[in-house]
């Protein structure tokens, strides 16, 4: 098992993956228990698409060390495992998200598969921890902990997810109008493009 030097602090979880590759901000905030305002409307719809999405499934909210698995669902005999997400704009942070999951599965001896489920679009992404899966899973771990053992967090960086993300406030206080449309994000080789 890898070490993961910054645990003792703040536990690995896919949730942080996922905010990692967004913005590696909003994943250091979320951390520290910092969390932005609950009545989002963003955060609201997030929340109200994984209760009423995929309702009829039996196995829903499954709770793991460090994982949080919206459905699970069989195919036969596979396991798959279902992050359910209101758009595919930020694909690759669920990527890295269930990629977790199924990591977290096999240290268990458990063989699953993933799904990113995006209902609004109609649409199935599958997920493999393949080699080269694993392989980019254990690199944004790594830069990952980087970012977490910081005693402060990244400085605010401009991106197009700025105009619709849940800590624009905390972070733009100033100026929440494009204050740094140039502005380099240590996580930008994983976000969306």
């Amino acid at each position: 098992m890898m070490h993961e030097p910054y645990s003792e602090v703040t536990p690995l979880t896919g949730s942080l993956l996922y905010h990692w590759a967004v913005c590696s901000r909003s994943a250091w905030l979320y951390s520290r228990q910092i969390t932005p305002d609950y009545d989002h409307e963003g955060l609201g719809l997030g929340r109200w698409i994984s209760k009423t999405a995929y309702s009829r499934k039996v196995v829903r909210e499954v709770s793991l060390p460090g994982a949080k698995i919206d459905v699970l669902d069989t195919d036969g005999d596979a396991v798959i495992v279902v992050e359910v997400k209101k758009s595919s704009r930020m694909v690759k942070g669920a990527r890295l998200q269930v990629l977790f999951y199924l990591w977290r599965l096999k240290e268990h001896g458990i063989s699953a598969r993933g799904e990113i489920r995006v209902p609004k679009e109609r649409k199935r992404i599958e997920i493999f921890l393949d080699g080269e899966g694993e392989a980019h899973l254990l690199t944004s771990i790594r830069a990952l902990g980087e970012v977490l053992e910081r005693p402060s967090p990244p400085p605010a960086s401009w991106i197009p997810y700025c105009r619709s993300c849940a800590f624009l406030e905390f972070c733009w206080a100033d100026d929440p109008q494009d204050p740094a449309p140039e502005a380099n994000n240590p996580a930008s080789e994983f976000q969306e493009e």
